[in-house]
């Protein structure tokens, strides 16, 4: 007599369903925006409650509409574009001079250990040394002008960029480099075909991070000896008890600096588009 087996149904994997707060769920592009916008809308309408409504001294805080009058007097009265200009090209400036040299050091760095050896203890020394330390020296050695504003952000720049492309550079896969040696290579040779090109979307990305920073150097920078730029400005200001124009100032740091942060990132995008980052 024959058996009969029970048909058997094939296994059907169940993927689970999306929540919106589950760990490392992704979040659309759209609701990314609009999350951002939120925030934003939420803070400037908790400012406006507190200040408009007479919770707050406008001595201390200033509201929104008094920021926003503060704001075009400044720029049809006391050329604050000009204040602008200054501030980018003073950190544009400090950035790019710490780059040019910091970039090929932690290169060198990652990819020999004797550098490595050499340099590190000197580099993490400098790393911890706060740049507004510095403005005493500078103002004796470079006076009161541009230069000394930008070795202010030189400073507070290049020592971070150096240790951080040095860790990237170093981190480098092994079996890479051993695959590059068997087919030929040498070392001059593992470090421009191997290391740079592996390690080159991390380093623009460690480059885009250090851009912000810089500018909070920049301030500390205009605090002393300065006749324009965005710290100046908000030196004069608090001298005046004007808020309004310290906070506008302090806005529009951010403002540059977001823009100049998602410029980096379509420009790094565009140069690495085969990276994840």
């Amino acid at each position: 007599m024959a058996s009969v087996h029970p048909t058997s149904t094939p296994s059907i994997a169940v993927r689970p369903r999306r929540r919106a707060l589950a760990p490392l769920e992704p979040v659309r592009a759209q609701s990314r925006w609009l999350l951002g916008i939120g925030f934003f809308i939420l803070f400037f309408a908790a400012w406006a409650f507190f200040t408009l409504g007479g919770y707050v001294s406008p001595t201390f805080l200033a509201s929104p509409v008094t920021m926003v009058q503060e704001a075009i007097l400044l720029f049809t009265e006391f050329n604050f574009m000009f204040d602008i200009g200054m501030t980018i090209w003073r950190v544009l400036a400090g950035f790019i001079l710490a780059s040019l040299i910091a970039v090929p050091l932690g290169i060198a760095m990652g990819a020999h250990k004797g550098v490595e050896a050499f340099l590190e203890p000197f580099v993490s020394f400098c790393r911890y040394l706060p740049a507004s330390a510095f403005i005493p020296l500078l103002i004796l050695w470079a006076g009161i002008g541009e230069l000394q504003k930008v070795l202010v952000i030189f400073i507070g720049s290049v020592f971070q960029i150096v240790l951080m492309v040095a860790v990237c550079v170093g981190a480098a896969r092994r079996d890479l480099v051993e695959a590059a040696y068997t087919l030929g290579a040498n070392p001059a040779g593992i470090v421009k075909r191997v290391l740079i090109p592996g390690a080159a979307p991390e380093i623009a990305e460690i480059l885009r991070l250090v851009l912000g920073w810089a500018w909070t150097y920049v301030i500390v920078a205009e605090l002393i000896g300065s006749s324009s730029g965005i710290g100046h400005m908000i030196t004069d200001s608090q001298a005046l008890l004007n808020t309004g124009q310290i906070i506008f100032g302090i806005i529009v740091i951010g403002l540059i600096g977001l823009v100049s942060d998602f410029a980096f990132k379509a420009l790094n995008r565009r140069l690495f588009a085969w990276s994840s980052l």
